[in-house]
């Protein structure tokens, strides 16, 4: 709908804060509409079309001046802007913020707990709780890559899986690392913190580490630094949550196996003998405070920050309720909003071990050239996102109100309840990877523009920020909190959100995993160099 006719402002856009200079677009409104204030004379006449989800001035703004969204700075203006102008990348720039960061001065109080809840999960031998079972091929480097691949296809070809009902699928964690790297370095490390995650998930009843056999990130190493041993995954009748099979971890290799063919030969064959194992899992009562919710935004837009994202941040502040665990992260994307959670941190040190990490990202882009602000995407700008400031405070509207408990580096286990933090970079597969790793056993994605991300063997539940999309994407949208937009209430939507998590968690499918999708995403993220 293009409105050309005068229109009130609540019809046309949203107003966030009486600070503010610019609103926020609800529908595409003409050049040369008129946009006037309920019980108001102000009346801003419209300098250049609007599309959805981009900003209208409200008020002059003069070159070099602070512009304001959320109440926050998102920027500085380029040139004057005035009342009606499009305000966007051609006349807003970041320019230089006060960088002071206050300590854990405005620190939450706890919310009050809610017990008794539960969801229907897999309590595996050593407490943890999965909300998934799966049988996992983990390869430790890119060469066998092919052969983890071959080795799923098989199992999958073969029709074996119909045997097993109580088995979600198999999945083969392929990426284009392992080799190359400083032995023992602290790429390595990552790297094995990343396998190591993924190959003793929650969501992972039983898994297959496999490699080539000369690269650097030897599955010995990585089995021995990591105390890899399989354990009993069942929960049936007979075994206790503390049964475990003391047998070595399965690691095989391609050389030592005769080649290629052999070793897709042997490794099914091992599988095979698996299967009936992983298989005898059973789901049960599980509190829901032992879920991990990784939080990750994805081709976001300038409705983001006001529907999806504090919808979802409703969402965690329920969970944290519960007992259980929210887990933000991406670090490039929180650049310009370091101070609201700085402040709401537990302690000083949490907050300094934030910005830390914020620190090293400035050095790490700055040796390459790259600015932060390169971060808002090609399609996050073409849906209103101007800055990295105004793209980091609608993003961390998803971790809630509550305290900043932890700050955690990539792939590190999440032991911390509550909402914690977790240095990811903002690349979706990558983010979400290390976000698994650690141990989210559930993952809540929103996106404006539309992503279509899967991440097998954890759930991602799809949360659109604009009616528009999900309307499109029907068949990959798990939920549309575009509608506040039109009226509905952000906790009444959030509240919708954590409903239809504990949902997935108890075995609901989302739209990703009934498509297939999320065999393509493990995307372990490296940080040094390629030697």
């Amino acid at each position: 709908m293009l409105h050309l006719d005068p229109v009130s402002l609540a019809e046309a856009c949203v107003a966030l804060h009486p600070d503010d200079d610019v609103v926020v677009a609800k529908v595409a409104i003409a050049l040369g509409a008129e946009i006037h204030w309920s019980g108001d004379l102000r009346t801003v006449s419209t300098r250049e079309r609007i599309a959805p989800g981009h900003k209208l001035a409200v008020r002059r703004v003069p070159a070099g001046g602070p512009v304001r969204k959320y109440g926050q700075t998102i920027g500085f203006a380029a040139r004057d802007i005035e009342p009606g102008d499009w305000v966007h990348v051609h006349n807003l720039r970041i320019g230089e913020r006060d960088a002071a960061c206050q300590l854990a001065t405005d620190v939450p109080a706890a919310p009050a707990a809610i017990v008794g809840r539960t969801f229907s999960g897999y309590r595996r031998a050593d407490g943890r709780a999965g909300t998934r079972n799966y049988l996992a091929i983990v390869s430790t480097v890119n060469c066998s890559a092919t052969v983890a691949k071959a080795i799923a296809e098989r199992i999958v070809r073969s029709g074996l899986l119909n045997d097993y009902p109580h088995v979600d699928g198999i999945v083969a964690l392929a990426h284009k690392g392992g080799c190359a790297i400083q032995q023992g370095g602290e790429d390595h490390r990552q790297l094995n913190r990343v396998l190591a995650g993924f190959a003793r998930h929650s969501n992972v009843g039983g898994s297959l580490i496999v490699g080539l056999g000369c690269e650097t990130a030897q599955g010995s190493f990585l089995a021995a630094e990591h105390d890899l041993v399989q354990l009993d995954c069942s929960n049936s009748a007979g075994n206790s949550a503390n049964d475990r099979c003391e047998r070595p971890p399965l690691v095989m290799n391609i050389q030592e196996q005769g080649g290629v063919a052999k070793m897709v030969d042997r490794a099914a064959g091992v599988l095979r003998e698996l299967l009936p194992e992983v298989d005898r899992a059973r789901r049960a009562p599980v509190p829901v405070s032992e879920l991990v919710l990784g939080l990750q935004c994805g081709g976001s837009d300038g409705n983001s920050g006001i529907t999806a994202n504090p919808a979802l941040g409703v969402a965690c502040d329920l969970l944290v309720a519960h007992g259980g665990t929210a887990v933000l992260a991406e670090t490039p994307e929180i650049v310009g909003a370091e101070h609201l959670l700085t402040r709401r941190a537990v302690s000083a040190e949490v907050a300094r071990k934030l910005l830390e990490r914020i620190a090293w990202w400035q050095e790490h882009t700055a040796k390459f050239g790259v600015e932060l602000d390169n971060n808002p995407s090609v399609g996050n700008k073409a849906g209103g996102l101007s800055t990295i400031y105004e793209k980091s405070l609608g993003a961390v509207a998803k971790g809630g109100g509550t305290a900043l408990r932890a700050v955690y580096g990539y792939a590190e286990a999440v032991a911390e309840r509550g909402l914690v933090f977790m240095d990811t970079p903002g690349f979706d597969p990558a983010s979400v990877t290390g976000l698994v790793a650690g141990g989210a056993n559930l993952v809540a994605f929103t996106t404006g523009r539309g992503s279509c991300f899967g991440c097998k063997p954890v759930p991602s539940f799809k949360i659109a920020t604009n009616s528009a999309m999900y309307a499109r994407m029907s068949d990959d949208m798990d939920l549309d909190a575009g509608r506040i937009l039109d009226g509905a209430r952000v906790e009444e939507v959030g509240r919708e959100i954590f409903e239809r998590l504990i949902a997935v968690a108890g075995g609901a499918k989302t739209k990703s995993e009934a498509q297939g999708i999320g065999d393509e995403e493990f995307c372990p993220w490296s940080i040094g160099p390629t030697l």
